[in-house]
């Protein structure tokens, strides 16, 4: 399946952030762009310039989405980084040894 080079559209952006399960303001925050920005260019197409779309593809690929290319099979997308079988893994890797708690120190 070929990587989906083209700038990131409203649509990738809205499922991506869908798939990720993370909110505008976490998604703003880790693309360092303001949430409103954000909401304009997944709800209107407008607000963010190349750079910024740059910035946030980053960090939706940083939360787990893959971005891909269509071809004989179908359009072009985004899924998860991780089946769910190695996502399951990988949370129970994450919760090993208990929850973490502050030093003393």
């Amino acid at each position: 399946m070929k990587r989906y080079l083209a700038p990131l559209t409203p649509d990738l952006a809205r499922a991506a952030r869908a798939l990720t399960q993370v909110s505008v303001e976490e998604i703003s925050e880790e693309a360092s762009l303001e949430p409103a920005r954000v909401r304009d260019f997944e709800h209107r197409g407008s607000g963010l310039d190349p750079e910024a779309k740059k910035k946030l593809r980053a960090a939706l690929e940083r939360f787990g989405a893959v971005f891909f290319d269509e071809d004989d099979e179908g359009g072009y997308g985004v899924r998860r980084k991780y089946n769910a079988s190695k996502a399951r893994q990988l949370g129970r890797w994450e919760s090993e040894g208990g929850p973490a708690y502050e030093d003393d120190i």
